[in-house]
């Protein structure tokens, strides 16, 4: 089975074309193997463009990887716009990053990333580094179709 997701580059250079998008393929190439991506979006780092990204984004997908803006810079609100549109966070998901990401650089505690869900669709921030949004999604992508198949409603026991 095929999952659809979307992929939503927060970036106000890559918005105005002055930069290539280099970890929206990095995700691309990633969740491929599994899944098709059915929406993609460059916004800038603002919050009322990232929220309607997402909003427009949870009608097309059952994933959407948002990448950039969950630092610490002024301008880095995506987790800001994320936690206005979620119903229910999944806290675990943004630990797992940030605890993979710790292995590697002990500026991963610094990231603002947040994971959550909205009707039926999971919503996950990823850093906006190439390098940082292979890490982090490397951490998470085996949990993800189990994910997407129990908010899809899919009633077998998660035990083992």
């Amino acid at each position: 089975m095929k999952y659809r997701v979307a992929i939503i580059t927060v970036s106000d250079k890559g918005s105005k074309g002055q930069r290539e998008d280099l970890s929206g393929k990095v995700i691309e190439e990633i969740v491929s193997q599994w899944a098709e991506v059915v929406f993609y979006r460059i916004v800038p780092d603002e919050k009322e463009e990232i929220k309607q990204a997402i909003l427009e984004a949870v009608s097309h997908a059952d994933l959407v990887l948002t990448n950039g803006g969950t630092g610490l810079y002024p301008r880095d609100v995506t987790p800001d716009a994320t936690l206005e549109v979620i119903e229910k966070e999944v806290p675990g998901i943004a630990e797992a990053m940030r605890i993979a990401g710790l292995a590697k650089t002990k500026t991963a505690m610094l990231s603002r990333a947040v994971a959550g869900i909205r009707g039926r669709t999971l919503i996950i921030n990823l850093p906006g580094s190439p390098k940082a949004v292979k890490e982090s999604l490397e951490a998470i992508i085996d949990a993800l179709p189990h994910a997407i198949d129990k908010l899809k409603g899919d009633p077998t026991e998660c035990g083992r």
